[in-house]
């Protein structure tokens, strides 16, 4: 199961968040957007996204 990041809801493999550099996660979450341009998105920009990549829409 993947694990979302706490913080900034990207989906993270390593010990550390790429994004925010944190270490709190959690593998319970629900939908998921893949953001592939941050600066020309609305939805990356409704989001407050600043990188690409896959992010979960909901962090529990």
């Amino acid at each position: 199961m993947k694990k979302a990041c706490k913080t900034c809801r990207i989906f993270v493999e390593g010990p550390t968040c790429p994004v925010c550099k944190g270490n709190q996660f959690s593998e319970s979450w629900k939908g998921r957007v893949f953001i592939s341009n941050a600066e020309n998105s609305e939805i990356a920009k409704n989001t407050d996204i600043k990188v690409k990549g896959e992010y979960a829409i909901k962090v529990k």
